[in-house]
């Protein structure tokens, strides 16, 4: 494993750790922790940022530098590059699921945000781009022409989705800050930092993906 790929990963993780402990401190020190059910409603939300950050956005990013971070055969990658992918979409689904419990519980309308407009496009687009994916680099049946000529488009595609979630992200934190009135105090900081971390990781998983890593 060159040198340059282990030092993306080691970054990569560190950002992981970081985002992962801001956002549980955040909501369960800070926002009162999280539950499927309960009477305080803000619980039920609390998942929602939880399983799109940490589920959706870390382990679709995890998936996309497994080429580049991960020393393994092919085959093994892509078994590996498939299950960060499927816990993705999981969480994703599971994250969209809770927010419209939540909206139905307080009787608030669904989808009228730019946020929400953005993360469900970015949930169906995502599942389309794993199934054609699958499709096209799993199966065996699919030609080596068709593979060589589909791959640059799939990690283009990739980037754009990932760069769509982490966008949504920004957006959620965004609404979340404006509706709690959190102009200022140790919450606000919080929220703001862990904000830069989603998107300091949106940026150094972009690169990876997209920037040659040199092999000694």
């Amino acid at each position: 494993m060159a040198k340059n790929q282990i030092t993306v990963t080691i970054f990569t993780q560190l950002i992981v750790i970081s985002i992962t402990t801001l956002l549980l401190y955040w909501l369960i020190k800070l926002r009162g922790g999280f539950a499927f059910t309960s009477d305080d409603k803000m619980k039920i939300f609390n998942l929602h940022p939880l399983l799109m950050v940490v589920g959706f956005i870390v382990f679709s990013g995890e998936a996309m530098i497994t080429y580049k971070a991960i020393p393994a055969m092919r085959p093994t990658l892509k078994i590996i590059h498939l299950i960060f992918h499927m816990i993705a979409l999981a969480s994703g689904i599971l994250g969209v699921y809770v927010v419209f419990k939540y909206h139905n519980e307080r009787s608030i309308p669904h989808m009228y945000t730019l946020h929400s407009w953005i993360g469900l496009s970015t949930i169906c687009l995502f599942g389309l781009q794993m199934l054609v994916g699958i499709a096209t680099f799993l199966f065996p049946g699919a030609e080596s022409t068709t593979r060589e000529r589909i791959a640059p488009w799939h990690v283009s595609f990739g980037v754009v989705i990932f760069s769509m979630a982490i966008l949504s992200a920004e957006i959620g934190l965004t609404e979340k800050f404006i509706f709690q009135k959190l102009q200022e105090g140790h919450e606000a900081l919080v929220v703001n930092f862990i904000g830069l971390l989603v998107l300091l990781l949106g940026i150094v998983v972009g690169l990876t993906v997209v920037l040659p890593l040199r092999k000694k």
